[in-house]
């Protein structure tokens, strides 16, 4: 069984997924920052693939993957510094990046080298659900790579349960339109489109993203789904402390 669906099965709420931009803020940090965060509790990391234009992203994260770039990052070296992750860490590892590079990569490439590395699931965001269902599928199904879709306050109920069922893993629900980005609280409009979804009795699990940074906002993506995925905020504290297990911990501190 894929190591998320594994996840999901035996720790259904509470749980906490990272991301990180890889190649921030030392071109060589990535398997440290792995194994700090798998050794302080987290449950899923989001290994952030850097890319010049990160629409979905705000400035914090469009900010690290600049700088990643300018490291010296690319997808390449990325498989590199992840070929022997696998001899120690168990938790499940998912690749998030744009489009672009993936394809210049070559997809079948891009999904061989996941399994080889231990790679358990992509998330793509700027890839159309029926671009996915047509070109995309097949070759990820191939190597047991869960391809995680996103969805919005304005993605239809039709299409949300189109997404639940033609995919497996589970569902990135996206706090809000906007991009990625710390915010304090979640306001009503977007609890009750949490409230909304999860009356839906969706196939799979839902995880939230965008905008959880402090106890309010995990608590509320918790009490709404499997759990949360934290971004901008633990990049922040990953540049100012350098640390790894120093970032960890305040962000562990502020969201428990």
């Amino acid at each position: 069984m894929n190591r998320i669906n594994q996840l999901f099965s035996s720790n259904p709420k509470d749980l906490l997924s990272i991301y990180f931009c890889t190649g921030t803020p030392t071109l060589e940090g990535t398997a440290e920052v792995i194994r700090a965060l798998e050794k302080h509790g987290v449950n899923m990391i989001e290994i952030g693939i850097p890319f010049s234009d990160p629409m979905a992203d705000g400035i914090v994260i469009q900010n690290a993957a600049t700088q990643a770039l300018r490291n010296g990052m690319s997808l390449k070296l990325l498989f590199e510094q992840l070929h022997n992750i696998r001899r120690d860490v168990k938790i499940p590892l998912i690749l998030m990046g744009y489009l672009n590079p993936i394809m210049q990569f070559g997809f079948d490439n891009f999904c061989r080298q996941c399994a080889e590395c231990g790679i358990d699931g992509v998330i793509i965001p700027d890839l159309p659900f029926k671009d996915y269902q047509e070109h995309f599928r097949n070759i990820a199904e191939q190597y047991d790579i869960k391809v995680i879709m996103l969805i919005t306050p304005e993605t239809s109920e039709e299409r949300v349960h189109e997404i639940d069922e033609h995919t497996d893993g589970f569902i990135y629900m996206v706090s809000s339109a906007a991009t990625t980005g710390a915010q304090q609280d979640f306001d009503e409009q977007k609890r009750a489109y949490f409230k909304k979804i999860e009356k839906m009795n969706l196939r799979n699990p839902r995880m939230v993203g965008f905008g959880i940074s402090n106890r309010t906002t995990f608590r509320a993506a918790c009490d709404n789904a499997s759990g949360a995925i934290i971004g901008s905020r633990f990049v922040t504290l990953l540049n100012e402390e350098k640390d790894p297990e120093k970032a960890i911990l305040r962000l562990i501190d502020g969201i428990k």
